[in-house]
């Protein structure tokens, strides 16, 4: 993998949850990011300091143009993929740049994994995390970027959060953004940057759809406890919502019989005109406040500006801010 950064690079702490989505701030994080989805290319710009947005821009993609897969080819229409990223580059006057990548979730395997002992230098862990994981990903271990962090999991105890990716289809993301002038760095998924937008008290679920794939996540403090990813039958107009909660709901029992607690609050990203039927179904069964992250973001400390990011389902463009600041 030829970015300017590797995962492999970091260097392992354990940090609040704002962190967690960057693994760390051990890398740098430069103020342009961009987001590669199933159904649109995005960018964001930030101030030094991540307290300003100073431009953003998005494009849609036509149906089939990336296909995401963690093992598969996911850029399966170049063309208009690479259209698309230059119009929005050009909006943002964006060139012979350090730019950080978001890609769409499944591309990005995440582990939360339970050891007694865990190296801190990064050379001794990963090999370790491989070994650990070589039968648990669809592909030769061999040929990932791995990143890692510690964290306490319930009463304290050692887990380790780990993300897989496949050299190769990373190699797809970040050629693009080579082949339109700039120079690929930190790479991670969108539900891992949104996470930064997060309430650190209690317990909160975020549940997430990005294309035909939802992401279900619950944190609790400082902990990321469930972080799951499933494909949709179809897109989320004409899914049968029933069926995403027999998605989100194996977390949530997972959760309570591990972390012995229930659910505290609960945020919804990219439900479009069925955020009301879901916010309402959902509720049902958690018995807690369910917001949208847009109606959620006004705690979170956010540049009063990027409100609009989150309003256009782009959340991970906004929790890259966070990850900036932390």
């Amino acid at each position: 993998m030829t970015s300017t950064v590797r995962w492999e690079d970091v260097v392992e702490r354990v940090g609040p949850l704002r962190q967690l989505s960057g693994w760390l701030n051990a890398l740098p994080h430069p103020g342009l990011v961009l987001e590669f989805a199933q159904t649109h290319v995005a960018a964001a710009r930030w101030d030094a300091r991540g307290q300003k947005l100073e431009g953003h821009a998005s494009e849609p993609l036509p149906e089939g143009a990336i296909i995401p897969s963690p093992v598969e080819v996911n850029i399966v229409q170049v063309e208009p993929v690479q259209a698309a990223l230059a119009v929005v580059l050009k909006r943002l006057d964006a060139k012979n740049e350090e730019a950080g990548l978001l890609v769409p979730d499944p591309v990005v395997r995440v582990f939360i994994l339970p050891f007694e002992t865990f190296p801190r230098r990064p050379e001794e862990g990963i090999p370790m995390l491989r070994w650990r994981l070589k039968k648990s990903v669809p592909f030769d271990v061999e040929e990932t970027v791995v990143s890692s962090m510690r964290q306490a999991g319930k009463d304290g105890k050692l887990e380790v959060v780990a993300a897989l990716g496949r050299q190769r289809v990373l190699r797809e993301y970040e050629g693009l953004a080579e082949a339109a002038g700039l120079v690929p760095g930190v790479a991670l998924s969108s539900s891992l940057a949104a996470i930064a937008l997060l309430d650190e008290k209690g317990a909160t679920l975020l549940a997430r759809i990005s294309g035909r794939h939802l992401t279900t996540v619950i944190v609790k403090g400082s902990s990321l406890c469930v972080y799951r990813s499933s494909e949709m039958p179809a897109s989320i107009a004409g899914v049968e919502l029933k069926s995403l909660m027999e998605e989100i709901f194996p977390g949530v029992a997972y959760f309570q019989d591990t972390w012995g607690g229930n659910v505290e609050r609960a945020r919804l990203a990219g439900f479009g005109e069925r955020e009301a039927e879901m916010r309402e179904l959902l509720g049902s069964e958690l018995n807690c406040p369910i917001l949208s992250m847009g109606e959620a973001h006004a705690g979170i400390q956010l540049p009063a500006d990027a409100g609009g990011l989150l309003a256009q389902n782009l959340e991970g463009l906004a929790g890259w801010a966070l990850e900036r600041r932390a």
